[in-house]
């Protein structure tokens, strides 16, 4: 009822895990536009499906950019993955809005979409790091951020807590911890295929993860994966060790043609379609040491996970369809035309009790969203002269004010806090957001 998908679910609906998976919630929206723009959805049968579109975007909005799950069901955190789809989401999203006539709520939704894209390089892109060196690169992306934590300058200081490692290995630096999870901001169209940052972050990807096998490349999920078979091929009990993923090809395959190389994908279609078992089923990992036969296992071939791996599959079919099409099938072209052609920036940061910014670069408004109507009661002076702001409440049910804290300083330091009208209280707390150099992310 309120927007969003579970982790998984029985086949009546049920909620099985509990876990919220951003990128899940806004997938439908890209399914939703992509039957849109393929004729699918016009405007009167679109009209039918407005009430869900308007809850989907509403529970990612107020719910983002920070997922309680990765794709891989594992960590919390600002994931370059789950972003791509969020931000793509929103802009989907909007554009359905505008087809039904609601502008008002369709411009905030790329409002808050161009606010989290600004900011996807200050949560997840690391510079000056030991596998960067390593790889010869001067920064990547990681695989995912914690959230923001007020002990850590920003979420990339922070730990991750790597899942299926005995208990005494498992928290690793975020900048430590490279995945293939960063294409996805081409493939969702958020940056080009020849971004520098895109490009250093595939060297880091190949030096870390690429695994040679004899059917060709194949990638690991991410540094120090521990899903998969022990050292010694012992089935996974819980901790083991991470192996190539057939699927991995695949989204290698689409980034190759997003930049242009059409036999290069063509190629990894074929290490994809010889990673299958015998009965040409795609597994979700395949085995990477020498053969072990009283182990069933033999390099290259299916090891002992799932198989088949329908989301695996579901790749294969698209990359097909994108060779055909010479473009990737399922690309979405909001993201192309707002922020690699048109070079979109936000001229705000958004502040909120599930996303408290620290700091904003100099000339940004600051917007602040309640989940209730208040009263923002600040000052950039250190309570000098003090203002009061009041919140105006929007299609989605946020209740939302502008600071106009455009022309301040950087050095400056903007206090608030909040009386919330409906309870006659104040918030008794108090609040900081410093302004930075106006360049920084």
């Amino acid at each position: 009822p309120d927007g969003h998908w579970p982790q998984n679910v029985w086949s009546d609906g049920t909620a099985y895990w509990p876990g919220i998976q951003m990128d899940e919630c806004a997938f439908p929206l890209l399914l939703a536009d992509a039957l849109r723009r393929a004729g699918h959805l016009p405007k009167p049968k679109l009209a039918d499906f407005l009430a869900m579109i308007e809850n989907a975007a509403a529970y990612v909005v107020r719910n983002g950019p920070v997922t309680g799950e990765d794709r891989w069901e594992e960590d919390a955190g600002y994931s370059p993955f789950t972003l791509a789809v969020e931000i793509a989401g929103l802009l989907a999203a909007a554009d359905m809005l505008d087809a039904c006539g609601k502008n008002e709520p369709a411009n905030y939704l790329r409002q808050t979409a161009d606010c989290w894209n600004d900011q996807i390089e200050r949560w997840t892109y690391v510079t000056g790091t030991e596998a960067g060196a390593k790889a010869g690169v001067e920064g990547y992306y990681v695989r995912i951020a914690p959230p923001d934590d007020g002990g850590a300058a920003s979420p990339k200081d922070g730990f991750v807590p790597i899942k299926n490692r005995p208990p005494a290995d498992t928290d690793e630096p975020a900048e430590a911890i490279i995945s293939p999870d960063a294409l996805a901001l081409v493939r969702f169209g958020l940056r080009a295929a020849d971004d520098p940052r895109i490009l250093n972050t595939v060297k880091a990807i190949d030096a870390e993860l690429r695994c040679d096998l004899p059917q060709g490349p194949l990638w690991y999920r991410y540094s120090g994966d521990g899903y998969g078979e022990h050292e010694d091929g012992a089935p996974f009990d819980g901790t083991g060790q991470g192996r190539p993923w057939p699927l991995l090809a695949g989204e290698r395959a689409h980034y190759e043609l997003a930049a242009g190389r059409k036999d290069k994908a063509a190629q990894l279609l074929e290490s994809f379609e010889r990673s299958a078992g015998v009965g040409g089923l795609l597994p979700e990992q395949v085995w990477d040491r020498p053969d072990m036969p009283d182990r069933e296992l033999w390099l290259g071939k299916p090891s002992g996970s799932a198989m088949p791996l329908v989301w695996a599959h579901a790749e294969h079919i698209k990359l097909l369809r994108s060779l055909r099409d010479g473009a990737v099938f399922d690309l979405p072209p909001q993201g192309v035309e707002r922020y690699i052609k048109g070079k979109t920036v936000s001229p705000l940061r958004t502040w909120r009790f599930n996303n408290k910014i620290r700091s904003i670069p100099a000339g940004k408004l600051l917007r602040v969203e309640l989940s209730a109507p208040g009263v923002v009661h600040w000052s950039s002076d250190k309570w000098l002269t003090v203002q009061d702001s009041r919140t105006v409440e929007n299609a989605f049910g946020i209740h939302l004010v502008d600071l106009p804290v455009n022309r301040l300083q950087p050095g400056t330091t903007i206090v608030f806090t909040f009386f919330w009208p409906e309870a006659m209280r104040w918030e008794n707390v108090d609040f900081t957001v410093a302004i930075d150099q106006p360049n920084g992310q």
